[in-house]
């Protein structure tokens, strides 16, 4: 009896299942930080908001960044398995786009384990502490605004990762050999800009939720429109 999960295909398929569970679960926790938590935090006493921060935001945080984790691995899992199956498959319209959703998402990842979890860690440590007595950390303030810049860059990326996710297989591009390269060129070099932002400069018109909806909008149709104009 031919089992269908058995197969290559089928555990391609099963790879893909569990790229879509680790990746609800990841940006939905993402969603959660900003557009939920940060409302609220904003809003309640300190001695809830500092509640909050030693006993929801750690498991929460525990969550989100192994969400993160398994995505990307299952992610690249997937790519891996597809490239060979198929060695030109990337220099095609399927490749164009989820080469861009995955050098979206490598970021993201990036920000969550390399910069968001150990700035949140300061922030975590700093409320156990002063809970029970002992100083401030004066780091805290500004570790709290690191991963919150970086948390909302990771917002403004997931816009236009879910689009490009997406149009693999549902969006026909015209690609070919001779574009390729600029393309990806052009792209890459968006999102460097724009990672560096994320790391080292301001929040912008990000600083709202309505501000960085309208900005993930906005990157998404700008890479869509470099992908009609450079695919021409």
């Amino acid at each position: 009896m031919d089992i269908s999960l058995l197969t290559s295909e089928g555990f391609l398929f099963l790879l893909r299942w569990l790229h879509f569970i680790f990746g609800v679960i990841w940006i939905g926790h993402l969603y959660y930080f900003n557009f939920t938590q940060g409302g609220f935090f904003a809003e309640t006493d300190a001695a809830t908001k500092s509640n909050c921060i030693q006993k929801l935001v750690p498991r929460a945080l525990w969550w989100f960044r192994w969400g993160a984790m398994f995505t990307m691995a299952t992610g690249v899992l997937i790519l891996l398995m597809k490239g060979h199956q198929n060695p030109t498959l990337f220099v095609t319209a399927w490749g164009v786009s989820i080469l861009t959703g995955a050098a979206l998402g490598l970021l993201m990842w990036y920000n969550v384990w390399f910069v968001i979890w150990p700035n949140q860690k300061v922030v975590i440590e700093n409320a156990l502490q002063t809970a029970s007595g002992k100083p401030a950390n004066p780091q805290a303030a500004s570790c709290a605004a690191k991963a919150g810049l970086c948390s909302r860059s990771n917002v403004l990326f997931s816009f236009p990762m879910l689009f490009f996710m997406g149009a693999a297989s549902h969006l026909p591009l015209t690609v070919t050999t001779t574009n390729f390269l600029p393309l990806l060129l052009v792209i890459g070099g968006v999102l460097v800009v724009l990672e560096l932002n994320g790391l080292k400069g301001k929040m912008g018109p990000m600083t709202t939720v309505k501000g960085v909806i309208h900005c993930g909008v906005g990157l998404t149709l700008v890479l869509y429109v470099i992908m009609e104009v450079l695919t021409k």
